[in-house]
């Protein structure tokens, strides 16, 4: 089969077309044909090489992943065999005690279909039987390999950690992100009012069509203040802030918070070296949470929603697989409103 595979860590020239073996489903697996594989910012981390991530080579990239079932292995039912699935990004044993409460993010041996585990740069992959959901009908292939990853962190931040309500204000960093355009969504979905940030009056601009109330400049030096002065900002400050931008905002988003309020991050993509002013945190009793990703269980609400066209997917730009290098380097310029997605042909 046809894969972009990297056989060592670096730019994006390391990435390269190659022929690998068609794999094979092992008992609980199920074999997809990859119909599209959408892009992620992990995608790239791997990619340059990740502090205690040691990967057999040639590895092959991508956690996002919609395709239709071609064969299954022992134990799985054969019923599966053509249809049109959204893989769960997330695997883990099913066992632990973490698995079966319903956080199998939190298990032990949890990987990322991509990172630790072989993606969906390619024509086939194997994967776990319980990984896969329903395609929803309104969604060709391009369009549901958009969801996964990116609602799936953005709903357990939002929905399950800080627990948005109707009538909260959450500020959302980097909103023209897959992660931010997901968060809006979700927050708007709860009723919420969304402040958003971005770097170009272009993604703004989207952000507001997608129910943004105001937005800001993150590349304004003045950005904090100008949220600050927002009528029902002011010294009160926003109930949640949406933070995965790490080093750059992270005072300010501590700042900005209100008494009692939540910061909820799930990355770090401009540094994790973060200053944290402890006071501001046990003084005016802030919930500083972390997220990584969320349990399986949390696609079927997502999706449904996304069947109902009261979440949706939003692309950038798709570019075929062999051109990855390219999409990568465009995925790097930080240019993109929504997410990047490679396309198979068939």
């Amino acid at each position: 089969m046809r894969a972009v595979v990297l056989r060592r860590h670096g730019d994006p020239s390391v990435l390269e077309l190659a022929d690998l073996p068609d794999p094979e489903p092992g008992p609980g697996q199920a074999l997809v044909e990859v119909r599209a594989c959408a892009l992620n910012r992990l995608d790239i981390w791997v990619r340059g090489g990740l502090p205690g991530l040691k990967l057999p080579l040639p590895h092959v990239l991508g956690c996002d992943i919609a395709g239709v079932v071609t064969a299954v292995g022992p134990g799985v039912d054969a019923g599966k065999v053509g249809a049109e699935v959204v893989v769960s990004p997330g695997v883990s044993c099913g066992q632990c005690e973490a698995c079966l409460s319903g956080w199998d993010n939190l298990c032990p041996k949890y990987g990322i279909l991509g990172e630790q585990l072989p993606g969906g740069y390619c024509e086939k992959i194997a994967v776990p039987a319980q990984n896969l959901l329903p395609k929803p009908d309104n969604l060709d292939f391009v369009s549901a390999a958009a969801v996964p990853l990116t609602f799936l962190t953005a709903w357990q931040m939002l929905v399950v950690r800080a627990q948005v309500k109707p009538g909260q204000t959450v500020l959302i960093h980097a909103v023209g992100s897959g992660v931010g355009v997901a968060g809006l969504q979700i927050a708007r979905l709860f009723g919420a009012r969304v402040i958003a940030l971005a770097s170009s009056d272009a993604k703004l601009a989207r952000a507001r069509e997608l129910g943004a109330e105001l937005t800001f400049r993150s590349d304004d030096s003045e950005w904090e203040r100008r949220v600050r002065a927002v009528p029902w900002v002011q010294k009160r400050g926003v109930d949640i802030v949406f933070e995965h931008t790490g080093a750059a905002t992270w005072e300010a988003s501590l700042r900005l918070c209100k008494r009692g309020g939540v910061v909820v991050t799930c990355g770090a993509t401009t540094g994790h070296a973060a200053t944290t002013d402890l006071r501001q945190v046990f003084f005016r009793q802030l919930q500083v949470l972390g997220s990584t990703m969320g349990s399986k269980s949390l696609l079927f609400p997502i999706l449904a929603h996304v069947g109902r066209g009261e979440l949706k997917p939003i692309l950038d730009r798709t570019f075929p697989l062999a051109e990855a290098e390219a999409a990568h380097r465009y995925l790097d310029r930080r240019e993109q409103f929504g997410k990047v997605v490679l396309t198979l042909d068939r």
